[in-house]
């Protein structure tokens, strides 16, 4: 992997990482949206987009070919039902004011990516990265004694990111035609759950309010940017440099549960952060010495 190669991953993830710590804003604006629903149009306009994308670079012969490798596609359906888990875990916390508890989560998924990366890839860790992993779980412990229950909240969006990040890793597709199957594979759920709503007299794709209208059909062009630009990162970067860029995001929502939604703040919370942000300080500076000594021998 050469330096040039490893700077337009970089790039990209920081690009994607940055569009997601601001969602907590945007996502606020359809609070008054069932998570459900949102996660539904979301897949639809994002398929929609990158269908557009698709045609405008001609790239469907690439797609197409994919449907002849089965195995290809088992993963990149697994990889939807993961993000799509995320997405709506992550809708719930928006809506249920749980931004704070979300950022923890996402502050958690690059030391699963560094896990993910140790049992499934075999990737070793050094002595400095090992202690960034103990203060991780020492986080962990620390929520169950302040919450005096699992943080699962956190831990599911921890797992599902970075399960995703590893499922999408191992299927060299490209990141446009990866993610138009991603969100067609969510399509058939979300239209039995839109069909069952309307026994219940709920239209799912039907908003009262045009700005609302609006507001979804920009959630899945927003859905589709990041998601590309992610996808892209992990086939230049390791899965630990992948997971490691992510502290952007989490530090960006969780700003913004603090100073602009006024969500509540534990003293003791603040112990579980410290760790997590010491943890990752660590990894970081093990990362900066790794990529010096590579640049060095190129």
């Amino acid at each position: 992997m050469n330096r040039q190669h490893s700077l337009a991953g970089i790039g990209l993830g920081l690009l994607a990482y940055a569009i997601w710590g601001f969602f907590p804003l945007y996502f606020r604006q359809l609070a008054h949206v069932p998570p459900m629903d949102i996660l539904s149009n979301r897949a639809v306009w994002a398929c929609l987009f990158v269908a557009l994308l698709l045609t405008l670079n001609r790239r469907w012969g690439k797609v197409l070919a994919i449907f002849q490798r089965p195995g290809q596609l088992a993963r990149l359906a697994l990889a939807a039902l993961l993000v799509g888990s995320n997405w709506l875990i992550f809708l719930w916390a928006v809506a249920h004011q749980q931004v704070v508890a979300s950022s923890l989560g996402y502050f958690l998924t690059p030391l699963v990516n560094v896990l993910l990366g140790l049992l499934v890839l075999k990737e070793r860790l050094n002595r400095l990265e090992w202690i960034s992993v103990g203060l991780a779980v020492a986080a962990i412990g620390n929520e169950i004694l302040t919450l005096g229950s699992l943080p699962w909240i956190s831990l599911l969006l921890a797992g599902t990111f970075g399960s995703y990040g590893l499922v999408r890793k191992q299927v060299p597709v490209d990141a446009i035609s990866g993610l138009w199957l991603e969100t067609l594979a969510m399509l058939p759920i979300c239209g039995v759950y839109a069909l069952w709503q309307v026994q219940v007299g709920h239209q799912v794709f039907a908003a009262t309010a045009t700005s609302t209208t609006l507001l979804l059909i920009g959630a899945g062009i927003l859905t589709a940017l990041p998601l590309m630009a992610f996808a892209a990162a992990t086939q230049r970067l390791d899965l630990a440099t992948v997971g490691m860029l992510m502290y952007i995001n989490p530090t960006l929502q969780f700003l913004t549960a603090v100073w602009l939604f006024g969500e509540p703040m534990q003293s003791a919370r603040l112990v579980s952060f410290g760790l997590i942000w010491l943890g990752l300080f660590v990894f970081s500076w093990s990362m900066w010495h790794k990529y010096r000594r590579a640049a060095t021998a190129a």
